[in-house]
């Protein structure tokens, strides 16, 4: 493991976004900036901070929103990773190839490097998140990587409702889960549904902390973005819990956000022997796991 000390600060960006996607980065390289000057040693971006969430709608001009990696974004990033002395995740819109698009994130190393990417896995197609249209699903399989402060794993939003992703990162050694999103209310159904919609959204990813006895932390976009049928409320409300699952710092429902709270790897042992779910797997009688469906 790169990282040396047992104590990590970790600040998650939580911020509205424009149709300027430079004006969006640069924005986003300011609150990672100011991150940094409060003490955070691992920043991580919402998913897609670079511009709105086009995917509400199926539109081929959004294409040009998308970037090579490294491009424009990953020498942003790692001029102040590099500066700062600070790990960032940062969700970007990759253009790998003609035709060849995903939902990427990359993680910077505090010398500024480019130590790592993972492509979004699972990929939604829900009325107004129509991310089929965009992106290809991932490629790179669930891994962690190695930073000065610490085994960090990173998946993105829908790859958040599925245990499986987060059990093979944790199984990797990641000892904090990142998961960048942008996830909201349809205005419609908010007061019949929007409460149940949350809470469902951050017990899963609470559940993932306590099933593998990892942190996990959750930057998630604010303000509501114009489109079909009311656009999103994006719900902000960004988090970070600990492996026993409890809320350590969350953020507003409708605010520009830097939330920062510390991560004793200390204690990532010591809930895994209290509950020791790793130990008693029974990972002999698990091969249906793979299948679609188990039939009869």
């Amino acid at each position: 493991m790169a990282g040396t000390s047992s104590r990590v600060r970790v600040g998650l960006i939580q911020r509205k976004t424009s149709s300027d996607p430079v004006a969006n980065r640069e924005a986003t390289v300011q609150a990672i900036i100011d991150a940094a000057k409060r003490g955070a040693q691992i920043v991580c971006t919402q998913e897609l901070f670079c511009s709105l969430y086009f995917c509400q709608t199926e539109d081929h001009a959004c294409f040009d929103l998308a970037e090579s990696i490294p491009g424009p974004s990953t020498e942003a990033l790692g001029k102040v990773a590099k500066e700062y002395g600070i790990v960032i995740v940062g969700s970007l819109f990759e253009r790998r190839a003609p035709g060849l698009y995903h939902n990427t994130a990359v993680v910077m190393d505090a010398d500024g490097s480019l130590k790592g990417m993972y492509r979004k896995m699972h990929i939604p197609d829900d009325p107004l998140f129509l991310e089929k249209f965009y992106f290809t699903p991932g490629d790179l399989g669930f891994k962690a990587h190695d930073t000065k402060f610490g085994r960090i794993g990173v998946l993105v939003c829908w790859d958040q409702w599925y245990p499986e992703g987060a059990r093979l990162t944790a199984l990797a050694g990641a000892q904090i889960l990142f998961y960048p999103t942008a996830i909201g209310w349809h205005p419609s159904e908010k007061a019949e549904y929007g409460k149940a919609q949350h809470d469902s959204w951050e017990t899963i990813q609470r559940s993932h902390a306590i099933a593998n006895g990892v942190f996990v932390a959750v930057p998630n976009r604010v303000g509501h973005e114009a489109g079909d049928g009311g656009g999103i409320e994006f719900w902000g409300q960004s988090f970070l819990c600990g492996p026993n699952g409890q809320i350590m710092a969350k953020a507003s429902v409708e605010k520009d956000e830097i939330l920062i709270a510390e991560c004793d790897f200390s204690k990532l042992d010591v809930q895994r022997t209290h509950w020791p779910f790793l130990r008693d797997r029974r990972i002999d009688a698990y091969g249906d796991i793979t299948r679609r469906f188990i039939d009869g």
